[in-house]
């Protein structure tokens, strides 16, 4: 039987630790305000898992879509522009 570890160990190998690039940073900042609106959502659905969801529950759920779907749309209009340091 072959052993492999020695194969594996190219791949397998630790990256370097590093900080974000500028670039990459400025590519959170863009994205931020989808990933704070897609948490809210996160948030409302933990609520209502150990109980049955009241009517409370039920618009705070469809308020956190409707912001999850206008900051997809805002960064998807955002994303048509040039923005420096995002994107090709």
């Amino acid at each position: 039987m072959k052993h492999i570890a020695a194969d594996q160990a190219t791949v397998t190998t630790d990256l370097p630790d590093r900080e974000p690039t500028f670039a990459e940073l400025d590519a959170i900042w863009v994205e931020m305000p989808l990933i704070l609106a897609e948490v809210e959502l996160l948030d409302a659905q933990i609520i209502t898992l150990d109980r049955t969801p009241t009517e409370l529950d039920a618009r705070r759920i469809r308020r956190a879509r409707r912001k999850v779907l206008a900051a997809r749309l805002a960064l998807a209009n955002l994303t048509t522009m040039h923005i420096p340091g995002v994107g090709a």
